[in-house]
């Protein structure tokens, strides 16, 4: 049974970061492309970014060179590390795994969401 927890979601403000972590269980994050999400009220859920079981990384482009998505080993995480945060990033953030393939950024191509983490920039 896999699950994914979602943790360090936040209030900043703009200019600060933030790191979130996704602790997998039941699940070896290596093994597959895990995704960050996030979704704003009245949007649509939209991909942020994405590595692959290669350790190969993908970004939104308005997220490009501010966040860094990696896989810690010793705790069997995935963070997202997200600096010189904007208004606009303002959003429920979640954790996907079990990517069944096609494009990274679709939320329908993965099986397995965690509860969110909401975070907010001012």
């Amino acid at each position: 049974h896999v699950q994914l927890v979602e943790s360090g979601g936040g209030s900043v403000q703009a200019g600060g970061s933030l790191r979130l972590s996704c602790a997998a269980s039941g699940y070896d994050i290596n093994s597959n492309c895990v995704g960050w999400f996030r979704q704003a009220p009245g949007n649509d859920r939209e991909g942020v970014a994405s590595v692959g079981g290669d350790d190969s990384a993908r970004y939104l482009d308005s997220v490009q060179g501010r966040f860094t998505i990696g896989i810690d080993n010793a705790k069997k995480t995935v963070y997202l590390q997200m600096n010189s945060l904007k208004p606009e990033d303002t959003a429920m953030h979640y954790c996907a795994s079990k990517y069944t393939g096609g494009s990274w950024y679709r939320a329908a191509n993965f099986d397995v969401w965690g509860q969110g983490t909401q975070v907010t920039v001012s």
